[in-house]
């Protein structure tokens, strides 16, 4: 083992300096996901804080025109991108480094390519926020941002049709399942407000956000209804809290802010909680982590090894071990630690194996101190 510690300290040394990293995302395209997105980020740094935006969707960028950017594109400052900045949010995006009318004909590998530019190669500095706006959907991109951008969490925008929250949910259980807490979901075009009246009809079916958030104990943001002033403000390069702050569509944008940063807060109290403070290796090659509560857990490269939850090691049918301990060198050894998203690690050995990630959970109850040890030495007699 070198002097250099395994673990990447800077797995994303872009994002480094940002506190929450939210991902907006919908299981289909159409039901102004780009849109909530632009307004949150105005509506946050209008309220104080230092906020970014990150285009994700690559062949279907929409960023530049909701801030009314022009056609230069970014600075290059040291080999790394410079956002732009409108409206009082930094943001990059795919539609800044092509023209207008020029399609991005690639394929996925180049495009994941274009992501991870996105977060290591651009200066986004500290914020308080960075929006990630994704592609509709459950790819690669959803996928990528998810084990290398630190999430904090994913909000999921839909619109009230039965058809747009069966896909949405979807996407929401994609979430789920690597890990990335939910921070709430959004119901867009719940309702047109009339101008003159101030009276609300319900153009679709209302209430299905808020329904699909009960029955699936999500946090239920809120609704932004169906107001021309939103398509405008998105076709004029302008967002709606940028014209005023007292219309309809302007206070139900600063209502939804508000249960956002709750929500928010509330995600990363949870995060923390869990996460550890510190991970390095001592001087024997041994991985140590410092949790929340300062317990200093130890861990031999051995026990990890045999302890691998990934497919080749764990049955995932039926959660049976398959893999032969016998087949695990005694002295192998810790070769790479880097970070999954904010829920585990990904660890590789010096046998070639590095497939495992280990949720911070399953972690902590693999600690070989002998603290830990002896509480499952009386746990054991106890039983």
């Amino acid at each position: 083992m070198t002097n250099q510690s395994p673990f990447d300290k800077q797995s994303s040394p872009g994002l480094s300096g940002v506190k929450n990293i939210i991902a907006v995302a919908s299981g289909k395209g159409g039901v102004g996901k780009s849109t909530v997105s632009a307004n949150l980020a105005v509506a946050l740094a209008q309220a104080g804080h230092k906020v970014g935006l990150m285009d994700a969707d690559i062949y279907g960028p929409s960023q530049p025109g909701m801030f009314g950017s022009d056609n230069v594109q970014p600075e290059v400052i040291n080999n790394l991108l410079k956002p732009k900045r409108n409206h009082g949010v930094d943001f990059i995006s795919m539609g800044l480094l092509v023209g207008d009318d020029t399609p991005v004909i690639w394929r996925a590998p180049m495009a994941m390519k274009m992501i991870q530019q996105f977060i290591n190669s651009v200066m986004w500095g500290e914020l308080d926020y960075l929006l990630i706006d994704l592609p509709p959907g459950t790819g690669d991109v959803q996928l990528t941002l998810a084990q290398q951008a630190s999430l904090t969490g994913a909000v999921i925008v839909t619109t009230p049709q039965q058809v747009a929250l069966g896909i949405a949910k979807k996407g929401l259980k994609m979430f789920e399942q690597v890990k990335v807490p939910i921070v709430g979901i959004i119901e867009n075009m719940s309702g047109f407000t009339c101008s003159h009246c101030g009276e609300l009809t319900e153009v679709f079916k209302g209430g299905g956000g808020k329904e699909m958030s009960e029955s699936m104990n999500i946090p239920y943001l809120g609704s932004l209804p169906l107001d021309p002033e939103i398509m405008m403000a998105g076709d004029n390069g302008k967002p709606v809290l940028v014209n005023s702050k007292d219309t309809p569509a302007a206070k139900a944008l600063l209502a939804l802010t508000e249960s956002f940063k709750k929500s928010i807060d509330d995600n990363l109290a949870n995060i923390l909680a869990v996460e550890p403070t510190s991970i390095d290796t001592d001087k024997n090659g041994k991985l140590v982590i410092v949790w929340p509560d300062k317990h200093e857990a130890i861990y031999s490269p051995y026990n990890l090894r045999i302890n691998c939850p990934c497919a080749s090691c764990v049955d995932e049918d039926t959660g049976k071990k398959i893999l032969d301990d016998s087949s695990v060198p005694l002295d192998i050894k810790i070769s790479s630690v880097n970070k999954v998203g904010r829920y585990g690690l990904a660890i590789g050995f010096s046998d070639g194996h590095s497939t495992g990630i280990y949720i911070y959970e399953k972690l902590r109850s693999l600690c070989e101190c002998s603290s830990c040890v002896g509480e499952k030495k009386e746990d054991s007699f106890s039983i």
